[in-house]
């Protein structure tokens, strides 16, 4: 479910026009909504009621400012992956304690960085990683807290792209050496185990990977505690789907995730911490657009509109679907015709859709790419000279820009020319 509904035939956001937003604005945007992201995030508090845990919201989704510190304020914890996302998670008021720190290339400056702001855990991923972190804690006379992400050659059944616990993924060590590494870590003064990490993939639409990949580290916290262990913490990454196709069915609710867990990991008396970033932010936002042309071929119709693949490149990156309505609610019965959807991009990469009905549209009419606050305005780029677009967050009647339009001098200001041109 998400706040964005026809109300006498115009599209709003709780309870602003889009429209409004655009005549405000100027096109294309996103839009985000509050009631969304906070619903999202209570059906996961829902779903692991009455086991102690934390939900880290994972930043690499959609990382403003106003959208963490809406979820920090409902007590959420912060999964980041860079110093950048550690230091907007500071700057949006979350606490060093509810801040874990995964990724596969941790340099010591950012380990420096986390280790003096305050941090829950590192999630650490290869051997080269802990021995890096030892070394930077101890220098600071400090013990970095750490579990070790394992990876349990699972296929989580999505896109190649973002699989991450098969053997052949770059993520986590082998299960298979995840005792030898432990011991390595008890041994190094710079280092306090605290638990384990798994992390098998995003966009997944099948429970079942879930739920090999817990018994398997089920299995191993039992091992790691009888070699002397103290696994306190179990952290599960995230990766549930959502509904980008509204036709195709919805995956699995996270009451049925959290159902998994305890069947899975209940029993071992440990505080579970998951990493949704994708469904608590995917379905909370639109990428509004305006269409400049319809251009009639030689066998399609293209609607060429004023976004591009360098606003949501997911379509372009991943041939990923996002559902396009018309702003304006079409008149029941209307006959929808066949568009290509595309920017203004020089590239042919540079397609939303092909062959997607619609109902007849013309220059200046707006239309919403649903699903687009995850993985949309955190990708962005400034390909083609084109400024990045804005972010506006909807509470009830009111909205604010987030992060406003650059301006074309803004944006040329930032190069610089050496002193010999």
């Amino acid at each position: 479910m998400d706040h964005f509904l026809y109300r006498d035939g115009a599209l709003f956001a709780e309870d602003v026009a889009i429209a409004d937003i655009a005549a405000t604005v100027g096109t294309p945007f996103y839009v985000y909504s509050t009631a969304t992201l906070e619903r999202h995030y209570q059906l996961f508090q829902q779903a692991l009621e009455g086991l102690p845990h934390l939900i880290c919201y994972a930043m690499k989704a959609n990382s403003n400012l106003a959208v963490v510190r809406t979820l920090g304020r409902l007590g959420a914890g912060m999964d980041v992956v860079s110093v950048g996302e550690y230091l907007k998670a500071r700057a949006a008021g979350v606490p060093g304690e509810r801040i874990v720190f995964s990724g596969v290339g941790k340099t010591a400056d950012e380990m420096r960085v986390a280790l003096e702001g305050g941090i829950r855990q590192f999630n650490v991923e290869s051997e080269p990683e802990l021995h890096a972190l030892n070394a930077v804690a101890v220098s600071l006379g400090k013990r970095a807290p750490i579990t070790i992400r394992v990876n349990p050659d699972v296929d989580a059944k999505t896109h190649e792209k973002i699989a991450t616990g098969k053997k052949e993924n770059k993520f986590g060590i082998p299960i298979s050496r995840a005792r030898a590494v432990y011991a390595t870590a008890a041994a190094l003064p710079g280092i306090e185990v605290v638990g384990a990490d798994v992390h098998i993939g995003s966009q997944l639409t099948d429970l079942e990977p879930f739920a090999q990949a817990y018994l398997k580290v089920a299995e191993l916290t039992r091992q790691l505690r009888a070699d002397g262990h103290d696994i306190r913490r179990l952290d599960l990454g995230g990766g549930l789907g959502i509904p980008y196709e509204r036709t195709n069915g919805a995956p699995p609710l996270p009451m049925d995730y959290g159902a998994v867990i305890r069947r899975t990991l209940g029993d071992l008396g440990c505080e579970i911490e998951i990493e949704p970033g994708r469904l608590i932010a995917g379905n909370a936002g639109l990428l509004v657009s305006a269409v400049i042309y319809v251009k009639s071929g030689e066998d399609r119709d293209f609607l060429i509109v004023d976004s591009a693949m360098n606003d949501l490149v997911r379509p372009s990156m991943y041939g990923s679907h996002h559902d396009i309505v018309p702003v304006v609610e079409p008149a029941a019965g209307i006959e929808l015709r066949p568009y290509d959807v595309v920017g203004p991009i020089c590239e042919s990469g540079d397609t939303f859709a092909k062959q997607r009905l619609l109902p007849p549209l013309g220059a200046g009419d707006l239309i919403a790419f649903r699903s687009a606050g995850a993985y949309g305005a955190v990708m962005a780029s400034e390909y083609n000279s084109r400024p990045l677009v804005p972010e506006v967050l909807v509470r009830g009647d009111q909205f604010g820009v987030i992060r406003p339009r650059p301006s074309y001098e803004e944006m040329i200001n930032r190069d610089s020319i050496p002193q010999w041109l």
